[in-house]
This record gives C-alpha cells, structure tokens and sequence, in this order.
C-alpha cells in the first residue's frame, strides 16, 4: 500500500525559493517541502556572491533595470525586469528581518553600513553580501526558520518522480493534482496530494561535465513540468561562470565574481592580461561575453586553464573580503594572497526553464514554478550577476499572494492512485544506467557548450534520441533508483537544451554558433518556446 500525504501545497524544492515562498504561505495554510537530499543541500547554500538590489543613494532604479536589460541581450521582459528591480529593497529588509547576517563596513564618516559588491554587468556597487557564503547565510537562516514552524512539514531524502495531473488520470478540466515520491532512505514511493504544488526544484548544471553546481541539479521540476505538457522557453541560454578552480580534486570550487569586482585581472600563462581585446568593460563584462573570451584564449593557446589574481591587494583585504574562497583554495595548495589561480568556465546556471507570469503560474493549472526551474522573463539570453537570489525572493512574495488568493476556492484531491509496481523487477543491469549518465554529459560540454556550431548540435541531437529509447525502456522495466530519477530527467533537459539551440538560427547572450554569429536584426529577439504537444518553438512567450 502507497503512502498517501495531503496538504494545502506541495513545494518541491528546498532552495532560496522554496524555503522563502514556505515561511510565507505557513501563516494560512499546511505546507508540504519536499527535499531531495539534506534541507540546505542545493544551489542557494553554495551562492558566494550575493544579492543585487539598489540600497546605495548613488544608484537606482532606473540604472539597474537598464544594467540588466543590457546583459541579457535583448531578451528581457521590461515589465519583468522592473518589477523585481523595484522589489528588491523590500526583499532585502525581509531577509534582514528573518535575521540574516549580511557584512556592514563603515562609511566616510565612521557610520556603519551595509557592504555592498560590485559585479559584472553592474554599473553601481548594488550587491548586498555576507562575506562570500551569502547562500549559506540565507539558507541556513531560512532553514532555521522554517524547521520552527508548525504549518511546514519538511520531507528530506524524498526525490518527486513525475506529477500527477487530471489529464494523465483521464479527467477533465485539467489541473495539477500532486507528485509520485520516492523517498531514497526508505526506497519506497508515496503519494503527495495538495490544492497547489509549486516547482522550486532549481537548474540543470548536472546536464554538462564540468559544473559550480551541486550533484542534486539535475533540471528535475523543468522534465516533470515538460512531461506534464507546461510550456519550456530559453532553454539554449546556459550560463557558463567564468571562473571555477581549476585542479582534480576541486569538484564545484567556484571563485566568486565578486574577487573581479574587487580588482582580480584574469591573465594567460604568460602572465598577460586579455579581457579588454574583448570588451571595455575587462573584467566586469557580462559572464558570457567573459566565459567565451577565456574558452576562446585557451583554445588558440592549447592551454587547460587560464589565471585569476588578486595577489596585488593587501592580504587583509583578500581574507576579510574572501575568508570562504580563500581557505577553499589553501586547501587545494593555491594561496590568494601570493599567486593566480588556475580557473576554467563551468555550467552554472540556467537562464531558461518553466514559463510562467509574475505570479510564479505556469501554464498547468494549479501549478506554480518560482526560482531558477522557471524562466520570469528577467533574465533573457544571459543573467546578471547576483539577480537570481534576488528572483527567488521577489516571486516567493509574488507566488505567495497568488496562491493565498485561490486556496479557499480549490479543492484538495481525493483517492489518487498508487504508484504501480507490478510490472517491473529490480535491475540486474545498472551498468546502463551510469554509462549513459557519463556519455550525456561529456557529448553536452563537447557539442552544446560554450561555442556551438550546427554540425555539433546535429550530432548531439542524434545521440540523445537513441539514448531517450534505451531509458525509457530500461525506466518501463525496472523499480525507480536515484540514479535512474535523475537521469531519466538529465535527458529530458539535455535534448530540450538542444533542439531549443537547433532553433535559434543567430548568436545572441549565452547562445554562440559559429554558423550564425550575429544575431538576427530582421526584427524583435524572439523566444524559444516549447512544449512536449507541440515541439515548436521560435516564437514569443505567454
């Protein structure tokens, strides 16, 4: 028999977003937070840079609505872009208020302030930090939170499968209804059921070899709001950080931007620098036009990595400044204060995802996606630095009135069924399952990376097709595992990331083809949006 749970709302994910939205929507409702692994384990808890928002009498509105625009190519919604802009203050007093700590220094006249960053695509210093773990200050401050509450129940180790909708059990009107569990400590599969389920399940870092992200990233809410038939956009605008250690044992070691906004040049072997054969901007140029000129540079050299130093600013500074980065790269054998760093660009975010509308609502009645799974229209073809934390608490405040409004007027679903098992036995084949997993990612950081071309595409398109076969037979036949989840998943996003790059026929933001590098002047940037019904895309938004 099926464990059955209901709530008022399922959120699925754990993050910034998930969290954020969970404390708000617990002072009127039962809430339900599915996490995959540990509470705090996700993108949010290892973010070092920030949150953006226009605090400095120096700034504004205007010029960080402008700042963002410009970086993401022209594919921005300014409607989008002003709301979160305008919303920002607000959402930084609301962490405050929650009690995170971020770093205040004093100013001119010995009075103490917040300090803020500056980072690339910024033209002001407008990134509010807590030294470089602002993630870990946010969510463990969340995670406190919302562990005190008795409207939260929290469900750790619990990995969503698909969800259920009205469609998929033959009724009409279509709606969201709940999600298939599988609870990895237990290997079992429960049933969660609840007025609205939000996706807050993050991006899909884990679809390239080499990646910032942790190992939970693996695109999970963008292949269940697409195999339950919600509209997907902008999947090609991979963001690539620029600046990840470089060294064998350094899994996921990013090195903030924030040590560029600082002063940090990056430069070859031979000690020199590049960054403004580039860009006027140097080192603070946007993240793709940085991550295409380092992958350029190391390609005409040969070279495996190139080099990131600070060393010219007083040791003080570097350690107060990047206590966390600093210790991170002494334990690999690299000291900031006395040489560069070999760094290389990594898979780091994703800028497209479930579309939804300011309200956080997805296509999919009853169905919300906040966070980095969804794609708002503020990030366009590349994101601005520090403007993702900033996203995830602007629509958790957004989601939350939304999904206030409607509770009363939904019904909680009854008798969904079981997850059936009767058909399928366990693996005796495993192999499979990690073999495809190794060949997906190494073909996506290979033909779908930084600089693509149409001939790679072609062929990674090829592969993916004769790989979806092989997994969805093996998923057909065997019980559920991690690994199987999440691969099942990684696919999905991988083949979404290709056809969507297949369709743009230009370059623009994080989206470089050889084969088209100009972007395409015939008229407005366009939307890449698809659907598992319709496989279209090329066209604008909802």
């Amino acid at each position: 028999m099926t464990d059955q749970h209901q709530h008022d709302v399922l959120i699925i994910g754990s993050g910034a977003a998930g969290l954020s939205l969970a404390l708000q929507l617990a002072e009127n409702a039962q809430v339900a937070v599915l996490s995959k692994s540990a509470l705090v384990e996700g993108a949010t808890y290892y973010a070092q840079g920030g949150v953006s928002a226009v605090l400095d009498t120096c700034d504004s509105i205007e010029s960080h609505v402008q700042d963002t625009l410009d970086s993401g190519a022209g594919l921005c919604n300014p409607d989008v872009v002003r709301f979160v802009v305008e919303h920002g203050r607000e959402s930084i007093q609301w962490l405050i208020g929650l009690g995170v700590n971020f770093t205040k220094t004093k100013d001119a006249e010995g009075k103490l302030d917040y300090h803020l960053n500056q980072e690339g695509g910024h033209s002001h210093r407008r990134i509010v930090h807590a030294a470089d773990c602002t993630g870990r200050a946010i969510e463990t401050t969340l995670e406190q939170r919302v562990k005190q509450h008795q409207n939260i129940e929290l469900f750790e180790h619990h990995a969503a499968i698909d969800l259920i909708t009205a469609e998929k059990l033959g009724q009409t009107p279509n709606r969201c209804l709940g999600a298939y569990v599988y609870d990895r400590r237990r290997g079992c599969i429960s049933v969660f059921s609840a007025r609205l389920v939000v996706l807050a399940t993050g991006g899909a870092g884990k679809v390239y070899l080499y990646t910032s992200n942790p190992d939970t990233c693996t695109g999970d809410g963008i292949a269940m709001a697409w195999r339950a038939g919600c509209d997907i956009a902008n999947m090609e605008f991979v963001q690539f950080h620029p600046t990840c250690l470089y060294h064998p044992q350094a899994k996921s070691l990013l090195i903030s931007e924030a040590l560029r906004g600082e002063g940090a040049r990056l430069l070859l072997s031979n000690g020199e620098p590049f960054m403004n054969k580039y860009d006027p901007r140097g080192e603070l140029a946007p993240r793709d036009i940085v991550a295409r000129a380092i992958d350029h540079e190391m390609k005409r050299r040969g070279d495996d990595c190139i080099y990131l130093d600070i060393s010219h600013k007083p040791d003080e500074f570097i350690i107060e400044h990047f206590p966390t980065i600093y210790e991170s790269c002494r334990k690999f054998g690299f000291d900031l204060c006395k040489d560069p760093v070999p760094v290389v660009p990594a898979a780091h975010y994703t800028c497209g995802g479930i579309v939804i509308d300011k309200r956080g609502r997805t296509n999919l009645c009853g169905l919300y996606s906040i966070g980095e799974a969804s794609c708002s229209g503020l990030h366009g073809a590349n994101r601005m630095a520090s403007n993702s934390l900033l996203e995830c608490v602007v629509y958790a405040h957004s989601a939350c009135k939304d999904i206030d409004d409607r509770l009363k007027s939904v019904s909680l679903p009854d008798g969904l069924p079981d997850w059936d098992e009767s058909q399928v036995t366990d693996s005796d084949e495993e192999v499979v399952v990690s073999h495809n997993w190794d060949e997906i990612r190494r073909f996506m950081w290979d033909y779908v990376g930084i600089v693509r071309t149409s001939k790679r595409l072609q062929r990674a398109l090829n592969r993916i097709q004769l790989l979806q076969q092989e997994i969805h037979d093996y998923y057909g036949n065997f019980r559920i595992t991690d690994d199987l989840i999440e691969l099942r998943n990684v696919s999905t996003v991988a083949e979404i990331i290709i056809q969507s790059a297949l369709q743009r026929k230009e370059s623009r933001g994080l989206h470089y083809s050889l084969d088209y590098p100009e972007p395409d002047k015939r008229g407005p940037a366009r939307d890449t949006v698809m659907s598992i019904h319709t496989l279209k895309g090329d066209h604008q938004a909802a």
